[in-house]
């Protein structure tokens, strides 16, 4: 027999064999070649979720990189007028998702991640920043009460509806400290208040009961003691990794934030 050039593939040549085996080259080179151009699994959509006394512009930061590195990000705009108007809002925009999720919470959050990632199986990874993770039956003010002492307390005010803000004079210290001072001072002026309610609202069955945890303790935060991060991340039994900054990392170390992200996004696609 001559070896044969394909005219659909001119690139394949066939050894002179026996007509079977010549099949079973084609066949193989075919499919080797059909493997080659499969495209790569979709890197998983982000969902970033703030915390108390901001709103989504604060990953503004963070979301320039993730996004270069070719992540799809959401922010979430929650209302923080209720635990479970957060929960919904956040839940929403996490099923509007068509392919794998990481959810990332910071702060108050990581309270609203925790229940609106339950049961929804598209979500492959959760991120905590500086974060509450309660487990059943829970309330923010009763894990920061069981926690070692932190400044975020007597920092806090409260308006003639019972939402609550920081005391601007004491914002930076408490909240900001590693960040710049007129950024600090801005934040302090924008801040958006949470309802004082949602501190004592009890938390429904965790989602880090069945999904996979990292979380990023900040070693210099004064709003949530830096032990009470430890002993959350411990009993998430998370991937856990510890930043030198104060409660908001995402401002004052945006690239660690996004590589922590990130690190949980590639465990996610293994």
């Amino acid at each position: 027999m001559l070896a044969i050039a394909s005219r659909r593939w001119p690139w394949l040549v066939v050894a002179p064999v026996a007509p079977l085996a010549g099949l079973v080259v084609i066949v193989a080179t075919l499919s080797s070649s059909l493997a080659a151009r499969t495209p790569m699994e979709p890197k998983p959509a982000i969902v970033l979720v703030h915390g108390a006394f901001a709103d989504a512009t604060g990953w503004q930061k963070v979301i320039p990189i993730l996004e270069r590195d070719g992540y799809t990000v959401t922010a979430v705009q929650n209302p923080l007028t209720s635990l479970a108007a957060d929960v919904a809002t956040t839940r929403r925009v996490i099923e509007a998702e068509k392919g794998p999720v990481i959810v990332v919470g910071h702060s108050y959050g990581g309270a609203v991640i925790t229940l609106a990632a339950a049961g929804l199986p598209q979500v492959k990874g959760l991120v905590y920043v500086a974060a509450f993770a309660p487990d059943e039956g829970e309330s923010l003010g009763g894990l920061l009460e069981r926690g070692p002492q932190s400044a975020i307390g007597p920092a806090l005010v409260p308006d003639s509806a019972g939402f609550l803000t920081i005391d601007r004079a004491k914002f930076q210290d408490v909240f900001a400290k590693d960040v710049q001072d007129v950024e600090a001072r801005v934040m302090a002026a924008t801040q958006k208040p949470i309802a004082g309610d949602i501190f004592r609202a009890p938390c429904a069955k965790p989602a880090w009961k069945a999904i996979p945890a990292h979380y990023l303790v900040a070693r210099q935060d004064r709003a949530i003691h830096p032990d009470l991060q430890r002993f959350m991340a411990e009993r998430l039994k998370a991937r856990t990794a510890e930043v030198d900054s104060s409660h908001v990392p995402f401002v004052s170390r945006p690239a660690d934030v996004a590589r922590f992200i990130e690190d949980a996004a590639t465990g996610a696609e293994r």
